[in-house]
């Protein structure tokens, strides 16, 4: 089996909702980082195999295989094909891997993967509440089968926050100090150029829109909760967000024949499923499954990117497997940085990447909760 190393990562600034990239088209915010990533990598785009791009909720601007005409409108080669995957926010993660397990199994040489999703443009859940118009309330309620194995429980990330706070004997105030934490990192990596070899400016805006500077731990805990006599906030979970990202997967022939230079390897790559309806606990299982199947412990990883859907997820993670909160998050997560749902993989994954770079670590674990109670993990280690 060959190798599949990153090749190049690339992504555009995270925008607010209704923000500096809430206007651009999401084919174009693909485009961008598509021929951003043709441009920095130097390689051929006739010679790429396929394209994989995650995205969430495609309707609309979004819909028609993003991928197919985010190729398209970088202005990139017409015989290169194009696909679009949905595994929730783990879109684009899964990107990556089925990439690299084209890659690896020799049926590809050079595979861009990566994600793309305007959050502004269209809501969260909007393909859920299109299906009202076929007469189905949600993907849950109207099924037989999922009624006799689940009952009638609500689904919801919401609620499945609340449960891990609960479990895991979360509080409100605990919970508030990670998220300033998030924030505070996210700021100093945004004031010490940390992020801008991975950025590629468009629209004007040339750096993260979401961090918020003046949050305070007393702002904070003024916010009401999410659910009635919940303790989850606003403040606790990913800010609603427009971005895209992507990178250059690469085969050992490829690397030679096209004189690329690779940067990390896939060391390992997995998903595991957990309780649905607890429904962002997956990655807690699932990152122990992958360091036994790769041979490594924890304590092997410098660097981790754990999506920040809601701080619970993190913190219950971060229990359950004994990580050095310092190596977690390190520049900040989704809740200061934001979470374009189909882009927020690519965009950990190209954070990672330069991220174990710019510190000289060797291994980069990623992970992320996703709808339906799955998990993604990746393992890069840098080369």
């Amino acid at each position: 089996m060959t190798e599949a190393y990153l090749v190049e990562a690339v992504r555009t600034p995270v925008g607010r909702r209704g923000g500096g990239l809430a206007g651009v088209h999401p084919a174009d915010l693909g485009a961008h980082v598509l021929g951003t990533l043709v441009r920095r990598s130097g390689v051929d785009p006739a010679a790429v195999d396929d394209v994989i791009f995650g995205c969430v909720d495609t309707l609309g601007p979004q819909a028609g295989n993003i991928a197919r005409t985010s190729w398209l409108a970088a202005g990139l080669p017409e015989h290169v094909p194009g696909v679009t995957v949905d595994r929730q926010c783990g879109s684009s993660q899964q990107a990556v891997h089925f990439a690299a397990q084209a890659v690896m199994s020799g049926t590809a040489d050079l595979v861009v993967a990566g994600g793309v999703q305007n959050m502004s443009a269209i809501p969260i859940s909007s393909a859920m509440l299109a299906g009202r118009q076929y007469g189905f309330d949600d993907p849950f309620g109207g099924s037989a089968g999922w009624q006799a194995r689940y009952g009638g429980q609500e689904v919801s990330q919401f609620r499945a926050a609340e449960l891990i706070a609960a479990k895991w004997s979360l509080t409100r105030e605990e919970m508030e100090r990670y998220a300033l934490e998030s924030h505070r990192r996210a700021a100093a990596a945004v004031d010490e150029g940390r992020f801008d070899r991975e950025i590629e400016p468009i629209a004007g805006v040339a750096r993260d829109e979401g961090p918020r500077r003046d949050t305070t731990l007393e702002k904070m805990a003024t916010l009401p909760t999410l659910t009635p006599d919940g303790v989850v906030t606003a403040a606790l979970a990913s800010q609603i967000s427009d971005g895209a990202a992507a990178l250059l997967v690469a085969s050992e022939r490829a690397v030679r024949e096209h004189g690329l230079l690779p940067r990390a390897r896939i060391h390992h790559l997995s998903v595991l499923a957990d309780d649905p309806v607890y429904m962002l606990t997956g990655p807690i299982p699932a990152t122990a499954n992958a360091l036994r199947r790769a041979g490594l412990t924890i304590g092997d990883i410098d660097l981790v990117e754990i999506n920040e859907a809601f701080v619970p997820v993190v913190l219950a993670w971060l229990r359950e497997t004994g990580a050095d909160p310092s190596r977690v998050n390190a520049d900040g997560g989704a809740v200061a940085l934001g979470h374009p749902l189909g882009a927020t993989g690519a965009r950990l994954m190209t954070t990672l990447l330069h991220a174990l770079e710019a510190r000289g670590g060797r291994y980069g674990l990623q992970t992320m909760c996703e709808g339906g109670g799955t998990a993604n993990v990746t393992i890069i280690e840098r080369l």
